[in-house]
């Protein structure tokens, strides 16, 4: 099944631990997994069989007109606009009871303006060693944190990473407006800043890491701060016109107005990245192919290091080995 069908709009769901457990034996393999990524270069074929015998979407994400390319930068440009919400509330998916797990401890970070919002983050134990520790902030997927979530990062952990993963505001019942993909940055930022601030983190190796909508704010993130030595974005969509033509029931913002699409659409500002990027795919997920081609292509105009890796499986059973690429793209960062 590609993952057309596991996130069609009636389905969409949270990465809750069943989906979670279904992954965990596959982790074992990750890295052999890893090795048969095919790093796709633009104009390039692709040699990965899955993906051509892979059915075409039903109903087309896809808009009819290239989102364009804009000029200024990105995180310049956020401090000038401000989105306009026509309807508030929170985030729309179903969730769990904000409980951390077992290997986790819950603290919170605040955000929104004048820190008015106090939000839950899950943050692995560690101890404190005389060398502070590289970080990884990893956004989830979905627009709610479930047990699953904190799963699928023990690889991270084992690396000797200390790894965050935050909650965006309106998600699991807590305060704030969901916007979908705008003021939601502003929270990765805050979190950012919590995560560098903790005792034994090393403020100069955070890294960054998100699946599916994280994957999205994890690139819009990367475009808005310099605090980060790489981003990898695991499954998020460049283009929030093809986004919200698929998921048209989660804008809450005034559609009428390009500049609120503009404004959630990395592939808008390909220039803006402000670290090395690797951003990943499964080869089910053919709807990615063309539009992350076309954000690498224009980054690499603007000179950002970046490269596209397309892993075999789809939106979920590629998530093991592309969480191990992750791992060994920040090590060779760091190198």
């Amino acid at each position: 099944m590609t993952d057309v069908s596991e996130f069609s709009p009636g389905r969409r769901s949270i990465l809750t631990g069943f989906a979670a457990s279904l992954l965990m034996p596959m982790t074992a393999h990750a890295a052999s997994i890893a090795s048969r990524a095919t790093t796709m270069t633009t104009g390039a074929s692709v040699p990965v069989t899955t993906e051509a015998s892979a059915p075409a979407p039903a109903t087309s994400d896809v808009p009819a007109n290239e989102p364009p390319l804009l000029a200024g930068d990105y995180q310049r440009e956020r401090k000038k606009f401000r989105t306009k919400l026509l309807n508030k509330g929170p985030a729309p998916d179903k969730y769990e009871p904000l409980v951390a797990p077992p290997t986790a401890d819950q603290i919170f970070y605040r955000s929104g303006y004048g820190g008015e919002l106090e939000l839950v983050a899950w943050v692995s134990r560690y101890e404190r060693t005389r060398k502070p520790r590289p970080a990884v902030l990893f956004l989830h997927g979905g627009n709610a944190i479930g047990q699953g979530h904190w799963q699928l990062m023990q690889p991270y952990i084992d690396a000797g990473y200390v790894v965050m993963i935050p909650t965006m505001r309106g998600e699991n019942g807590q305060k704030g407006n969901f916007s979908g993909f705008y003021d939601e940055v502003d929270d990765v930022l805050a979190a950012s800043d919590r995560l560098r601030h903790m005792p034994g983190v090393d403020p100069h190796r955070m890294y960054l890491a998100g699946h599916s909508i994280g994957g999205t704010l994890a690139m819009l993130a990367a475009m808005s701060t310099h605090r980060f030595r790489a981003a990898a974005p695991i499954s998020g969509n460049p283009d929030s016109f093809a986004f919200f033509n698929r998921y048209p029931q989660d804008i809450r913002f005034d559609d009428k107005n390009p500049r609120e699409f503009q404004m959630r659409s990395p592939v808008c500002y390909a220039h803006s990245f402000k670290c090395p990027m690797k951003l990943m795919h499964g080869s089910e997920e053919v709807h990615f192919v063309t539009r992350l081609g076309l954000l690498a292509k224009r980054a690499r105009a603007a000179r950002v290091t970046i490269d596209v890796d397309m892993f075999p499986g789809g939106h979920f059973s590629a998530l093991p080995a592309e969480i191990e690429r992750s791992i060994q793209f920040f090590k060779g960062i760091a190198a």
